[in-house]
């Protein structure tokens, strides 16, 4: 049994570079900055990530540098020649099958620098925003008087 699944979660290392085509794909790439703790200092890990379809186009509206996301995919490795050189080169990507965005509208908007600080873009259905929570339930009624008539008789436990 094999499995290849990678999660991540840390910041966008600049913005996505997307692209449409004519068949209506549409793929973002973009770069993610992982820390990893370390005894003097926390040091990024990065990964390149590769998003299509629906959740290219999430990425391309919604993610910003600096922008606070989680993903789910699975790692590959991309090998090409190197046209000037004719060397094999290769590179390691994260196939993106799930994409969160996890920062708050004002982490975002300070990602995104005064331009972004006055967008009031919402926030695509789907996608939680851990600075927005769900509204809470109304409360229940009180139970009926039947209910709190006293402490209960060793006749009345069913145990």
């Amino acid at each position: 049994m094999s499995i290849n699944t990678i999660t991540l979660v840390g910041r966008a290392g600049r913005d996505p570079e997307t692209r449409f085509f004519e068949s209506g794909s549409v793929v973002a790439n973009l770069s993610l900055a992982v820390n990893r703790p370390s005894r003097d200092e926390e040091e990024p890990d990065w990964f390149n990530l590769e998003i299509w379809g629906k959740q290219a186009q999430v990425a391309a509206d919604y993610v910003r540098k600096g922008s606070l996301i989680g993903v789910v995919g699975r790692m590959t490795t991309e090998q090409w020649t190197d046209r000037s050189t004719g060397e094999r080169r290769s590179k390691s990507v994260v196939k993106v099958e799930r994409l969160a965005l996890l920062g708050s509208r004002a982490d975002n908007a300070a990602a995104q620098g005064p331009a972004g600080a006055g967008s009031t873009a919402a926030q695509p259905s789907g996608m939680a925003s851990a600075a927005a929570p769900p509204p809470l339930p109304p409360p229940l009624p009180p139970p009926p008087p039947s209910w709190n008539s006293g402490p209960l008789s060793e006749e009345e436990v069913p145990f």
